[in-house]
């Protein structure tokens, strides 16, 4: 990807972050219904900066472009209910993670959920490659998956370095990171 894409990415990887990260030092004060409304507009500008992503990094013939986008709309549609579901995790991490060590139970309850999301992402990959195969070449399913994984790379990297880890509680009871 050219420098020009890498910067539209960078600009989709920090709307991603407005809307999934919860604040591990705040506590949240803001109205409910505005919260909504910020994030619905948010994700339609997260989601056109990512359209644009692919569309620059992927070249579609009219034909292709017909049959593609509608499948690549539905895919982002069930991505997103699994993106909302991280995010409820991370929020249920971070409200554990604030009130210091993390539970041996609640921890485990955590990792079980992390790994139900993973498997629920590359399920829908799985079920995506065909429908995706039907309207596009091999080398352009592959090029799009590339694409969709260095996005969600980058998110995941930076939703690592951003989350702390675990705090775990020695034997003394003091805790320890």
């Amino acid at each position: 990807m050219n420098n020009k894409y890498l910067t539209h990415l960078l600009c989709f990887v920090l709307l991603i972050f407005s809307v999934t990260l919860p604040s591990y030092a705040e506590k949240k004060n803001v109205e409910e219904n505005s919260t909504v409304s910020n994030m619905e507009e948010l994700r339609d500008k997260v989601s056109a900066n990512k359209k644009l992503v692919v569309s620059n990094n992927i070249s579609l013939t009219a034909e292709e472009a017909n049959k593609f986008w509608p499948v690549y709309d539905a895919y982002q549609n069930d991505l997103h209910e699994i993106n909302l579901r991280l995010a409820r995790l991370i929020d249920d991490y971070a409200t554990a993670f604030n009130k210091g060590a993390v539970p041996n139970e609640k921890a485990t309850q955590l990792i079980d959920e992390a790994i139900a999301i993973e498997m629920e992402e590359a399920n829908l990959k799985r079920k995506y490659v065909p429908k995706l195969s039907a309207v596009l070449p091999g080398a352009k399913v592959a090029r799009y998956l590339q694409i969709e994984n260095k996005i969600r790379a980058i998110v995941r990297y930076e939703l690592a370095e951003a989350i702390p880890l675990v705090l775990v509680e020695e034997s003394k009871g003091t805790p320890k990171n």
